[in-house]
């Protein structure tokens, strides 16, 4: 039997994942489905195949619901490249950004990313994201009070710092924490005692390797990260640091240089309103880098995927506000 309620096709297509829901006027899922599908992973590359085996059942159902999809499928690598919208950006903006795509089966509306222009005034460079503004809009609409004014940190791979004032994306920077993790661990020196090891550090002391790691960082002053780096090796040379717990202290140290760096660029002497977005595990170690820095019980909010699509989707005009 059709149901009745559904309003619109949504998905949240990544690098390495494509996660699609069937959703009602108060963005609550009727039917989901998650597959393993980024653009860099999708079969044969063949994105309209994947969205028809994905969503075909849903749009036989329901012929007439918009579809929308946030995320890198409207990359330079994805389905069709969509361009950026300029930042500062509210919601307005980024429906306005909007570009559809045959598919094959009905027309899907992909969400532009963001970008950040340099500003030779304040030496900033080019910034951008794609698929974390979503989220950034359905925080926005989940707490009212956070999208007056706030500092919204969403850990990841490519790490984004954003700053929220007035219903509006007003600036952002990206640190690639994760990524230069990842690279360490896997092709470098500094990575060999954990990887060569047979031993496993436990979670004691692993959690007190990373608070060695956040306290060096903080502490590291004008040599920064680059003069830190070599004590992942050294200080297992000295007997000071386990192999087993080396890549912990080495998380500590990189999350413990972009908090640190972040926070000096707001040049503020208190903690500003803050709040963590994505990932449980990967939050609560930011919310313990955060608290090192004087910014304790930091909020952590779960995926806003869903909620920023409905809400891009009410700017566009997809759906209604009453549905």
């Amino acid at each position: 039997m059709t149901d009745t309620s559904a309003r619109l096709i949504a998905l949240d297509w990544g690098t390495s994942s494509l996660r699609a829901w069937l959703l009602d006027d108060q963005g609550q899922i009727l039917a989901s489905r998650h597959e393993p599908w980024g653009i860099l992973h999708t079969p044969e590359g063949d994105f309209a195949r994947a969205y028809q085996a994905v969503v075909g059942a849903w749009r036989d159902a329901h012929p007439d619901l918009p579809a929308l999809a946030c995320g890198m499928i409207g990359s330079r690598g994805g389905w069709q490249e969509v361009p950026y919208v300029a930042a500062p950006a509210d919601g307005n903006a980024i429906a306005d950004g909007l570009v559809e795509i045959e598919t094959g089966i009905d027309r899907l509306a992909l969400v532009p990313g963001v970008m950040q222009h340099s500003n030779p005034e304040t030496g900033a460079l080019p910034n951008v994201m794609r698929g974390e503004e979503t989220q950034l809009l359905g925080v926005m609409a989940r707490y009212p009070a956070l999208a007056q004014k706030a500092l919204l940190i969403m850990p990841g791979t490519h790490s984004k710092w954003a700053w929220i004032e007035a219903e509006r994306l007003t600036a952002f920077t990206t640190h690639m924490t994760g990524e230069l993790y990842a690279v360490l661990r896997e092709h470098s020196i500094l990575g060999r005692p954990a990887l060569e090891g047979e031993e496993e550090a436990g979670e004691a002391a692993s959690l007190e390797a990373f608070d060695e790691g956040l306290e060096n960082a903080r502490q590291s002053g004008s040599s920064g990260l680059s003069g830190q780096l070599f004590s992942v090796r050294s200080r297992v040379l000295a007997g000071e640091l386990s192999p087993a717990a080396s890549l912990a202290y080495l998380s500590g140290l990189l999350i413990g240089e972009e908090v640190r760096s972040a926070m000096a660029a707001l040049g503020e002497t208190s903690c500003p309103e803050l709040a963590l977005i994505g990932d449980d595990v990967l939050c609560r170690r930011y919310a313990r880098a955060l608290s090192h820095f004087e910014c304790p019980d930091v909020e952590t909010i779960h995926d806003a995927s869903i909620s920023g699509l409905m809400t891009i989707a009410r700017h566009a005009g997809l759906i209604t506000a009453a549905g």
